[in-house]
């Protein structure tokens, strides 16, 4: 399928690896101009060259922390009117209530409020004023299903999805979309992070805690970030302009709500 998007502009936020390298590497090979963003030049630049396959598409990386106001003004210099945003950033500490502290909290909140939320409006303008923006937020499953142990997440990114929801309604009638994607037990560097913190925890070895990781989704597997990728890349196309506002779970199955 032609997504549509061959020449448009994207920032891809937090790109350097994982989950973020994979949407800006599906959005390049979809023919989208795209800049990638991390906070180590070494990294970025060698995410450069494989989102970019030496050449063949039109990549560029932009060094900077999107969650202060510094990284933001970075990136948006270098790509002042993008016509897709994809936010994401690395994951705040996780911990119950009595183990993450007052800091944790804040940096939680700029992490996955305050930054996406910056970014969009500093966008927004341009791509009503184009008729065509997509916003696609790359969120978590705690969303929809918060976890005692990831209480910072939970109560950040559902704030950020309120807020999204809200400006999507005002905006649709632009061409401009607003959706969140929220992986599940997809397996990257957080998932080793949190299989480490389990094992710590419950005095496991970390093969029981990555067995369990995977055990606990209804696919029985661990997602990609590919699979990932390809659900942004949609959201991101000519085709699904008429689906805003929405949550989508990329996690084997494993949610378990009816809506």
């Amino acid at each position: 399928m032609d997504l549509g998007i061959a020449g448009r502009k994207a920032i891809v936020c937090a790109s350097s690896r994982g989950i973020g390298f994979a949407c800006a590497a599906a959005l390049a090979a979809e023919g989208a101009e795209v800049w990638l963003n991390g906070r180590h030049s070494e990294s970025l630049s060698q995410a450069v060259k494989e989102a970019g396959r030496d050449g063949e598409f039109a990549v560029h990386g932009v060094v900077g922390d999107i969650a202060t106001e510094e990284g933001r003004r970075a990136l948006l210099d270098a790509c002042p009117q993008p016509d897709i945003l994809v936010t994401n950033n690395r994951g705040p500490r996780p911990g119950r209530l009595d183990e993450i502290s007052d800091a944790d909290l804040a940096e939680a909140l700029g992490l996955h409020f305050a930054a996406p939320i910056h970014l969009m409006r500093a966008v927004m303008g341009g791509m009503v004023g184009r008729r065509f923006g997509r916003i696609v937020n790359i969120t978590s499953a705690v969303v929809t299903r918060p976890s005692t142990t990831m209480v910072a997440s939970s109560g950040a990114r559902a704030g950020m999805t309120a807020v999204m929801k809200a400006v999507s309604k005002d905006v649709a009638k632009h061409n401009v979309t607003i959706n969140n994607i929220l992986p599940e037990r997809i397996d990257s560097g957080r998932q080793l992070e949190l299989a480490r913190r389990t094992a710590d925890r419950e005095g496991i070895s970390f093969e029981q805690a990555r067995r369990r990781q995977a055990e606990s989704v209804a696919a029985r597997r661990l997602g990609t970030p590919g699979e990932i990728a390809a659900a942004c890349a949609f959201f991101c196309s000519d085709q699904a302009g008429y689906i805003s506002g929405n949550n989508l779970h990329v996690d084997g199955g494993s949610y378990v709500g009816l809506v």
